[in-house]
Order: structure tokens, then C-alpha cells, then sequence
């Protein structure tokens, strides 16, 4: 019998200028209610900020970055599917969140939570690599 784990994702953008609504991704933000298992993870490219706007301001950015990674956040007491879905809520600032995205990894058996949470880590670090850095 085939089973599913199943998770959402979204990535974390820089709007230098809302207004052009032209963005960079800089970082990726998984959840899976199941597994109470949340991970993000910031990647700043200063030659890419730079070639894409005139004067990013990438200290600031990073500290307001730090925020998404950080466990000590008013959100920090709700269980993890509320936590990823007031992070991952749409603002209108210089940091955003792309949609919502959901995706199903199949798995031949039930998985221990140590293996699940190892499913994840691959997908993450897969999901990661290939929309961010």
C-alpha cells in the first residue's frame, strides 16, 4: 500500500519596488501539518540583488529575512500549520511569499517520524536549490 506525505511550500520574494512588482527569490519556507515539521531557509545573492536593483539595502533585508527563520516570533505558540499560514500570508511590503504550493511525496510505508522528516529535508533541500539559489 502506497502512502503520501504531504506538504506545502512557498518562497520568500524581494520586492524592491512594489509598484514594478519585480521580485527576487531569496528564500523557501516548507510545512508539513502531519509531521509538525516547518523549515525555512534564507539565501541572499548580493551580484544578483545588485544587477536586479539599483540600491538594495541588504543588512536591513537580512535582519527582516532572519524573522521567517527565527523560533521566538509571536506566532511561535501556534501549531505549525497556523504558523506557516500567518508567515506565509500575503503582504504588501518589500518581503512577499509566493502562493501556496502543495505536493505529495510517495512513500512505499508508513514512515517513522525520522523518516519522514528525512523525505522532507530531500525535498526541501531539492525544492530549494532548484527555485532559489
Amino acid at each position: 500500500m502506497e502512502e503520501k506525505i504531504i506538504y506545502e511550500y512557498c518562497l520568500l520574494r524581494y520586492v524592491a519596488d512594489i509598484e514594478r512588482e519585480e521580485f527576487v527569490n531569496v528564500g523557501l519556507m516548507m510545512m508539513s501539518k502531519r509531521y509538525r515539521w516547518l523549515q525555512t531557509r534564507i539565501h541572499l545573492d548580493p551580484a544578483r540583488m545588485q544587477a536586479m536593483f539599483r540600491h538594495p539595502d541588504l543588512l536591513t533585508l537580512s535582519r527582516q529575512l532572519s524573522l521567517f527563520e527565527r523560533n521566538d516570533v509571536p506566532a511561535r505558540d501556534l501549531p505549525v500549520e497556523e504558523r506557516y499560514r500567518w508567515m506565509a500570508a500575503v503582504k504588501s511590503a518589500c518581503i512577499s511569499t509566493s502562493p501556496s504550493h502543495p505536493g505529495i511525496i510517495p512513500v512505499s510505508a508508513p514512515p517513522t517520524r525520522a523518516e519522514a522528516e528525512a523525505v522532507l529535508e530531500n525535498k526541501f533541500r531539492e525544492l530549494f536549490h532548484r527555485l532559489v539559489e
